[in-house]
């Protein structure tokens, strides 16, 4: 009987599930909302066969506030559909560059695999060439140095800045290899995306690596193949230029022998006949990357700590963000001092493809007033860090446990009994969460069995100076309350708790 409760607590849950999972899907805000303030657990909804769940829907459609209402209705930012994907691999395999925003900032795992080709968050979105969210998933391992640039192609020798950066630490999730070996640099180059090859090779990316051979994965050209034989196949001249200028091998073979030029002949890429039969007289100078963003770390950590969709404008700044004039600024840059919110700090952070800037080394970018090239953002003086709120233990809705012994209960579980004339409503999480406590009448205690309604009172309970016609009114009182409910739908929701807790312990309320 008490696995019959259970499941019959779910019945409800499915079509519930379903209009959240079409209003995250086709960007209904409200509906979303209203949806997961009626009942949170719907944020673990997830649709049978394919296991998306609706921050699957919301992140592969681009509605980025849909995905910030879910993560905070506390639901598993990590969570896997049936091919083992996540919501971010989803974001970055379409390109939504905010959503990808948005799960960082909530420190979703970027080092997840699917189940299929063993491909991360960073395979999908170079393979699609989406060079803001490669960007935005290296944010972690980018320090707000100056010359990191200089320190990644090991022309700086100054200790301190060398002991701020993991440079291995960012190799290996740069060149982590999926199935088959291939890695993010073999897909961009194979699908023509120079944008993303310049900046996975200026962020350390290896000419190198070579696949292996794997039973998983279709190779049309073999194993043992370079970034360059990717890039030969692919036919994309630029992307080869860039390659050769970076290192890679004219010569090398892979497990069939072919050298990128023999790939490229093989394809019918004419066009890369003369790049790679000889090696060029002279390299090629190309410029660091405009996708690369040195002061994303940094603010980052700062939304992070202090927050950043403070939505609400402030009209009585006086001196508000001179980017959105709306919110108050919270962050400076450094080097020019000017100061920002840091919603607008992250926007300018994630939006920037400028490769030069007037003042500043390579990766800065530009401030929009003085043109200066800014490294890294500081927290304001007055700027204090966010308040975390009490997590939720759970996000299913706890079952009727009222009790009339002891004190009254003051934390999340609080009693759920119907109110009539005695009992006072306390909402203290919202319409989320409709938690009532009952207030004792006055030098009597009640039967907990009044919550159901219950004709008949405990005499040990109530007190021989009680009137028999008061516990007469007593009990119809509380028989009453289920009648005159204010909603059919809340009475139903009431009665089928309190009924679930008589059956799983065999009493009442």
């Amino acid at each position: 009987m008490r696995f019959l409760s259970l499941v019959g607590n779910s019945f409800g849950c499915s079509a519930s599930g379903e209009r959240l999972v079409s209003a995250a899907r086709d960007g209904d805000f409200q509906e979303a909302k209203a949806l997961l303030e009626y009942n949170p657990r719907l944020a673990r909804y997830s649709t049978f066969g394919v296991r998306n769940s609706p921050l699957h829907y919301s992140s592969a459609q681009g509605h980025h506030e849909i995905v910030s209402l879910l993560l905070e209705s506390g639901v598993d930012i990590n969570l896997r559909n049936y091919r083992g994907q996540t919501a971010l691999m989803q974001a970055c395999q379409y390109g939504h560059w905010e959503v990808v925003q948005t799960l960082v900032l909530f420190k979703a795992n970027i080092h997840r695999a699917d189940y299929l080709n063993g491909g991360t968050a960073l395979h999908l979105a170079a393979l699609n060439g989406h060079s803001r969210c490669i960007r935005l998933l290296l944010a972690d391992y980018i320090p707000s140095i100056p010359n990191f640039c200089y320190i990644l192609r090991k022309k700086s020798r100054n200790e301190e800045y060398i002991s701020e950066f993991d440079e291995s630490a960012l190799y290996e999730v740069i060149n982590r290899p999926s199935d088959g070996g291939i890695t993010a640099l073999h897909m961009a180059a194979l699908n023509g995306h120079i944008d993303s090859v310049q900046l996975l090779l200026d962020l350390g990316a290896s000419v190198s690596e070579v696949t292996v051979e794997d039973g998983t994965t279709i190779d049309l050209i073999g194993a043992g193949c370079t970034p360059l034989h990717y890039a030969a196949c692919g036919g994309n001249v630029q992307c080869c230029q860039i390659l050769i200028a970076r290192g890679a091998s004219l010569t090398a073979e892979n497990a069939n022998g072919w050298t990128p030029l023999m790939v490229a002949r093989s394809w019918h890429r004419d066009s890369l006949e003369e790049i790679l039969s000889t090696q060029p007289e002279r390299q090629l100078q190309f410029l660091p990357s405009p996708y690369l963003c040195l002061p994303l770390l940094s603010i980052v950590k700062i939304a992070r700590e202090c927050g950043w969709r403070s939505g609400d404008s402030v009209p009585t700044c006086i001196d508000p963000c001179v980017v959105c004039l709306e919110r108050k600024c919270t962050v400076a840059a450094e080097g020019c001092d000017h100061e920002f919110c840091t919603q607008c700090a992250l926007y300018l952070c994630s939006t920037n493809s400028t490769s030069t800037v007037a003042h500043g080394p390579p990766g800065s970018i530009a401030c929009p007033l003085c043109r200066h090239g800014i490294v890294s953002f500081v927290n304001l003086p007055d700027t204090r860090p966010l308040v975390k709120e009490i997590a939720r233990t759970s996000l299913s809705l706890s079952f009727c446990t009222c009790s009339a012994e002891g004190p009254e209960s003051t934390s999340l579980e609080t009693p759920f009994c119907k109110p009539h004339v005695h009992c006072t409503g306390i909402s203290p999480l919202g319409s989320s969460f409709r938690s009532l406590s009952c207030q004792r009448f006055p030098s009597v205690k009640l039967n907990s069995s009044l919550c159901m309604g219950a004709p008949d009172t405990s005499p040990s309970l109530v007190p021989r100076s009680v009137d028999q016609n008061l516990q007469n009114h007593l009990a119809r009182c509380s028989r009453a309350s289920f009648r005159r409910s204010t909603s059919h739908s809340e009475s139903r929701r009431s009665w089928f708790c309190s009924f679930n807790q008589y059956v799983a312990t065999g009493s009442g309320c």
